[in-house]
């Protein structure tokens, strides 16, 4: 196969069935246990009939659930850091820095070759055309809304940022047909998040969602694009990789708006790095 089972198991999961997505959720969320499972452990675990896994694997063009623990052992063989952030207490400078520099890029490169290019094209054409685009983020993805607002700011669209609920709620509440609301959010679950997007969506605004598949946030999106990465241990300190991925995913947006809007906003970026200079040292 060209892709890795997990890439292929995300890009299937809205074509299987809900038993067989029980199926999909745990290996995605245990793969290491998984390869040393039986049939029967897996479909216990799962909450599903053997029959099920059976059907899953095929589903994931697997002939056998041999061969799908095969690959998925193979995956996370070559890509040690896949399943989840690890830093022995032992670990040297060197040992952390490698080990938190290979899991942004394994998590870079999965998003990548999962990303539909028909949900970018049509979220940058919503984007382009916007009377104003406001970004929701709560948390670490808070971040993410306030480096995307500065992006489209400076690509001559009016945006804003918000993290707080009820600042959230207003703004879902104001907006009309011609304005686009980008939802961000790392664990697609958060429940101010959905009821600020019920909120928009009843005022008429586009919602664009960067979240993971099957999650309350993407049901509400018109142009969800999926950003599937495995969530950290919440009990201990890790990196965020998702975060950095859902900041290059609006670097992909900005490119393609500053492309379609074409050369006035090239002069306009020229024209704001020249004013800038008088404001840096020499």
């Amino acid at each position: 196969m060209s892709d890795d089972i997990i890439d292929t198991i995300n890009r299937n999961l809205d074509n299987m069935r809900r038993s067989e997505r029980s199926v999909a959720n745990f290996v995605l969320k245990y793969p290491e246990e998984v390869i040393h499972m039986r049939i029967v452990d897996l479909a216990t675990e799962a909450h599903v009939s053997e029959p099920t896994v059976v059907r899953f694997c095929r589903a994931i063009q697997c002939d056998s659930f041999q061969a799908f623990k095969l690959q998925l052992a193979q995956l996370l063989a070559a890509k040690p850091s896949f399943n989840r952030f690890n830093v022995p207490v032992n670990a040297t400078t060197a040992d952390y820095c490698e080990t938190v520099f290979e899991t942004t890029t394994n998590t870079l490169t999965a998003v990548r070759k999962a990303l539909d290019y028909g949900a970018i094209e049509k979220a940058v054409k919503c984007l382009t055309n916007a009377r104003r685009v406001e970004f929701y983020g709560f948390g670490a993805s808070a971040s993410v809304a306030m480096d995307a607002q500065h992006k489209f700011f400076r690509l001559q669209i009016a945006s804003a940022a918000y993290s707080d609920p009820h600042i959230q709620a207003m703004s879902a509440m104001s907006l009309g047909a011609e304005d686009v609301v980008v939802a961000i959010s790392q664990s697609g679950r958060t429940q101010n998040l959905v009821d600020a997007l019920r909120m928009a969506k009843i005022s008429g605004a586009t919602i664009i969602t960067l979240a993971p598949r099957n999650t309350n946030v993407t049901q509400q999106a018109d142009v969800p694009i999926h950003i599937d990465v495995q969530q950290a241990d919440e009990n201990h300190y890790t990196p965020l990789p998702s975060r950095i991925v859902h900041m290059a995913v609006v670097d992909v947006l900005a490119v393609g708006v500053s492309k379609l809007k074409g050369p006035s906003v090239d002069d306009h970026l020229r024209k704001l790095s020249k004013g800038l200079q008088s404001l840096r040292h020499n």
